[in-house]
């Protein structure tokens, strides 16, 4: 019996086993950034959606459902920093003067007749497929943790695939699937879970304008995912900033803020 102890045959061995331990590495590398990456892509898509400092924002809402007549409301939102939010009715008139009051993940709704404000999840729904969490809590960084599934290619964009989920049951919504673009950290669509991994809703993320100082999605079309047909369309405009004073998310001061409105 011979034994091939060839300069080539030996160099070709080596260069087999560097590169293997190469790739081993890499992919180490790879896997050890990847929570990094994810909660870096969702901060930032946090970031496309709203700004961090104060602002105020309109946002139109009209829900179809088949068969009856839209339903059309219209808020005003307060928020700062993702954490502190004020969103008040303007229409319908005859709710004009309710608002919900949202700091950190605790929220209430103050109603004029009401002396005492009531106490509300985020998951309840707002009106048709808005959940209050869905205008007074838009931080999925802080609600969610994310990890990224796969990269897909949608119109000739290349998108993340997160998973985001909940860090606790306090949050609007169990699980998210979030395609996020590569290029620019753009949201493009959303999947709503809920805790028994049932799919609720999916929204998309439209008409990307200059709004509050940047390039940001001025419409969301949120579709029932159960009941066909049944879509909330979000219309956001007159985004401005906003010198919003701790004070300003009181309960003490929410009887103050609608007299001046």
């Amino acid at each position: 019996m011979s034994l091939n102890f060839s300069p080539s045959g030996y160099r070709t061995r080596c260069v087999g086993l560097a590169l293997a331990a190469l790739a081993l590495v890499s992919g180490n590398l790879v896997r050890a950034e990847e929570p990094e990456l994810a909660r870096s892509v969702v901060a930032k898509a946090d970031e496309v959606r709203f700004p961090r400092d104060g602002f105020q924002v309109i946002i139109d809402i009209s829900s179809a459902t088949p068969g009856e007549a839209a339903d059309d409301r219209k808020f005003r939102i307060l928020s700062k920093g993702n954490e502190n939010t004020i969103v008040q009715t303007l229409e319908p008139a005859s709710d004009r003067g309710q608002a919900m009051l949202m700091r950190g993940r605790d929220l209430w709704i103050f109603m004029p007749n009401i002396s005492q404000p009531v106490r509300l999840s985020l998951a309840q729904r707002l009106t048709g497929q808005v959940a209050n969490g869905d205008l007074a809590r838009a931080n999925f960084a802080g609600d969610y943790e994310p990890k990224i599934l796969r990269t897909d290619t949608i119109d000739g964009e290349k998108m993340y695939v997160l998973e985001l989920t909940a860090v606790d049951r306090g949050v609007t919504y169990a699980k998210v699937l979030y395609w996020v673009r590569q290029s620019n950290n753009w949201p493009h669509k959303a999947e709503f879970y809920s805790l028994s991994d049932r799919l609720l809703k999916v929204c998309r993320y439209e008409k990307y304008q200059n709004i509050g100082g940047r390039v940001r999605p001025t419409q969301l079309v949120m579709e029932d995912a159960l009941k066909k047909g049944e879509v909330s369309t979000l219309r956001y405009s007159q985004m401005t900033p906003k010198d919003l004073p701790d004070r300003v998310f009181t309960k003490q001061y929410m009887d103050k803020l609608n007299r001046v409105d």
